[in-house]
């Protein structure tokens, strides 16, 4: 096999139909059918099931994909092994964030790291669920833990979640004094993956029972109004419309202008770290650890200054 077969197979698995891979590819679909047919000859097994429209993988021809992925980052690393530590980091990542926090907060890091590193090339792919649809990244931009043995975690910002309201609904509605009293208020819920977005958990914090843990409760609440786009809730939330659970990257900088109140804080609504996912079986090369430094370095600085 030769370097353009596993960057055929990779392009494939990355593509809907051989039309589109051979665009990426910058040669005719028919040529493309072609080294698709001789490498199948080759390896002697099927690697893609296609018709006029649409295309799609074979289980040998996803295997093959993972481990050509895999085979041509370790190239593509190599030279780094050779770099002087001074020398001018080079070459292509590519991140998958999060729409909304990889608008606000990733781009613009990203773009100042690129003005440091001239020489870098930057692809960022703004998706709803980054993971686990992003397996060709090199870095996967994450809101909340994520357990698979494949890909190393590297915690980047803490972020709680908390309720909020506005001053005007407050006034008109009263201020919550414990958790239970969440039941007799307008809600606004966020619909995220499959989540049961109706159940919302709290716990008191530990520094307020002196206890080492504390019994969850579970809320049952009911959505007065109901989205599946987290910034259109918190605007629901600061026209005054109800109480919003929302993530302390979005709601932070409006609790600080005073368009939001944060209610209950002493309580613990639970937390989505914001971390970065890399393939474990991916060469970890200087400039993806040197973009993962600045992004752990820059990304609190960057959500404080924002508030």
């Amino acid at each position: 096999m030769e370097l353009a077969d596993l960057r055929l197979v990779t392009t494939l698995a990355r593509s809907e139909s051989l039309s589109a891979a051979a665009r990426v590819l910058n040669v005719t679909t028919s040529a493309l059918s072609m080294r698709l047919k001789k490498l199948e000859e080759t390896l002697g097994v099927t690697l893609a099931t296609r018709d006029a429209r649409n295309m799609s993988l074979t289980a040998d021809g996803a295997r093959l994909a993972r481990e050509a992925q895999g085979l041509l980052t370790a190239i593509e690393a190599l030279p780094d092994t050779f770099r002087d530590e001074t020398a001018r980091l080079a070459g292509h990542i590519r991140i998958a964030a999060p729409f909304g926090f990889g608008r606000v907060h990733v781009a613009p890091l990203l773009a100042r790291f690129a003005r440091e590193n001239p020489e870098i090339r930057l692809q960022l792919d703004l998706l709803e669920t980054p993971w686990p649809h992003s397996h060709d990244a090199d870095v996967v931009i994450q809101i909340g833990t994520v357990r698979d043995t494949s890909w190393t975690a590297r915690s980047l910002l803490a972020n709680e979640r908390w309720l909020c309201a506005s001053p005007g609904y407050i006034a008109a509605r009263g201020y919550p004094r414990e958790p239970r009293e969440i039941l007799d208020h307008d809600c606004i819920c966020i619909r995220e993956n499959d989540e049961d977005v109706t159940l919302w958990r709290v716990r008191r914090r530990r520094a307020q029972t002196g206890a080492k843990h504390s019994a969850p409760l579970a809320l049952r609440v009911t959505a007065a109004f109901s989205t599946n786009d987290g910034s259109v809730a918190r605007r629901w939330a600061e026209d005054g419309l109800g109480l919003v659970l929302r993530s302390q990257w979005d709601v932070a900088d409006a609790v600080a202008s005073g368009k939001l109140v944060r209610l209950l804080g002493e309580w613990d609504f639970g937390s989505a770290p914001v971390i970065a996912l890399v393939p474990s079986r991916k060469g970890r090369s200087s400039r993806v650890q040197a973009l993962l430094a600045y992004l752990a370095t820059n990304l609190g600085a960057a959500t404080t200054n924002s508030r």
